[in-house]
C-alpha cells in the first residue's frame, strides 16, 4: 500500500531528482524519493545496530560476520 505525500524541495534537489529520472535511474520523483527514504530508514537500522554491538563489547562468533558486511556493497537498495 502507499500513500500520496506532498513536499517541498529546493530547487536545486528537483533538478536533481529530475535528471535521474531522465536517465532512468528511477522511473519517477516518487521512486527516486522512496530509494532515497528506504536507503536513510537502513543507514539508521545499520548504525543502531553498530552501537548495540560496541555496547556488548567483543564477541569473536560475530567477526566473521561483521568482515562479511563491511565488504558488502550497499549500491543494490534500489
Amino acid at each position: 500500500m502507499t500513500k500520496q505525500i506532498a513536499i517541498r524541495l529546493p530547487d536545486e534537489l528537483v533538478e536533481f531528482i529530475d535528471e535521474a529520472v531522465a536517465h532512468g535511474e528511477a522511473a519517477s520523483r516518487a521512486e527516486l524519493v522512496g530509494q532515497a527514504v528506504e536507503r536513510e530508514r537502513r543507514r539508521e537500522i545499520a548504525a543502531r545496530d553498530a552501537a548495540i554491538l560496541a555496547r556488548t563489547g567483543p564477541d569473536a562468533d560475530l567477526d566473521d560476520l561483521a568482515r562479511f558486511a563491511a565488504q558488502t556493497p550497499l549500491d543494490d537498495l534500489g
